[in-house]
């Protein structure tokens, strides 16, 4: 009896992770992808649907942290050097929503482009 109750709850767990990666995958409605390389943003403009959730990866090629900053799209994440970091943003009105890396605000600019 004792196994049978370990397997059960061994499946309801497995079952609850299953359904929480799903959840997790259907936070956004669309992927968008950022590369911060020589402290500049790659691209430096991101257009992206108007109303829909946005899955943004952006990953840090340079050997030094950068900030990911927006004060239009209330987000600020530090990326570490080589890592990746994924920030969730909208749904976005039709319009522009600029970002800096704050450690480097001279050269890495960049915009998202709801339309």
């Amino acid at each position: 009896m004792k196994s049978f109750t370990a397997s059960s709850n061994a499946l309801r767990m497995v079952g609850g992770v299953a359904a929480l990666c799903a959840c997790t995958l259907t936070m956004a409605d669309s992927e968008a992808l950022l590369v911060i390389k020589n402290h500049r943003f790659e691209p430096t403009e991101i257009k992206v649907p108007a109303g829909q959730r946005i899955r943004l990866t952006v990953h840090n090629q340079d050997a030094t942290p950068e900030e990911f900053e927006s004060h239009t799209l209330n987000r600020e994440k530090v990326v570490p050097p080589g890592a990746k970091v994924v920030i969730f943003i909208g749904p976005l009105k039709p319009g522009k929503y600029e970002f800096a890396g704050e450690y480097n605000e001279a050269t890495a600019k960049g915009v998202v482009v709801a339309e």
